[in-house]
């Protein structure tokens, strides 16, 4: 069975491009602490610490948080300070007032349960729709979209798309984005898509469209390396 996805400029055959980027990402798979766990109160910390930070940067704050704060409970205790004094490098300062009000919103309410209904988790203090999003994909694999830079990026790039900073909130391209997710694998197309977009597809360098999974596909991709056979 055929599935396509369509735009004005391009269509894309679904169940290929699925496919074939679980494939590449497989091999390609990068390995940090909260992608080994399918721990939900450790993948939703996770996915706080990473908001705006690089990954290499949360890698040794996060593993000493998990440490200290094993489960909400633990972090419901903590105070302010001890909260500063372990993710002031993150520059996280303006979220930990957050943080405090869902650990205890999770341990009065929730049993100290990370909840897996969509609308609970967005409910909670700091859970922003993205965030929810992740923690239902990575941690009970779910077919979840995520909407950011880097999914926005390789779906404009599929799609021949003019990117913008609003295009994560834009009807269009949250269609597309959800579209493409697999119901089977969502949590290996979603773990490939964001090593796609740090390998491959990237935002600070022009990107590497020969070397791509996604090449046949790609309407970018395409008019990319036919304007350099012309040139």
């Amino acid at each position: 069975m055929s599935i396509q996805l369509e735009t004005n400029e391009h269509s894309v055959e679904v169940i290929p491009v699925q496919k074939t980027l679980i494939e590449w990402g497989q091999t390609n798979f990068r390995v940090f602490p909260w992608r080994m766990t399918r721990d939900p109160y450790k993948i939703l910390l996770s996915e706080i610490m990473l908001h705006r930070t690089q990954a290499r940067q949360v890698v040794p704050v996060y593993e000493s948080f998990i440490q200290i704060y094993p489960d909400i409970r633990s972090l419901s205790q903590a105070g302010k300070e001890e909260l500063n004094a372990i993710l002031y490098s993150l520059g996280l300062r303006w979220r930990i007032d957050l943080i405090q009000d869902m650990a205890c919103e999770l341990a009065n309410h929730y049993n100290g349960d990370i909840p897996q209904d969509k609308e609970d988790l967005l409910s909670l203090p700091g859970v922003s729709e993205y965030i929810a999003g992740a923690v239902r994909c990575f941690a009970w694999n779910l077919p979840e979209a995520i909407p950011d830079t880097n999914t926005v990026r390789i779906t404009g790039r599929l799609f021949c798309l003019t990117i913008k900073k609003s295009s994560r909130r834009n009807p269009l391209f949250r269609h597309l984005i959800a579209g493409l997710v697999p119901s089977d694998q969502p949590r290996a197309f979603n773990y490939a898509q964001l090593d796609l977009a740090h390998q491959v597809c990237t935002s600070k360098h022009p990107p590497d469209c020969s070397h791509c999974p996604l090449l046949q596909w790609c309407c970018y991709g395409n008019s990319t390396i036919t304007q350099k056979q012309q040139g």
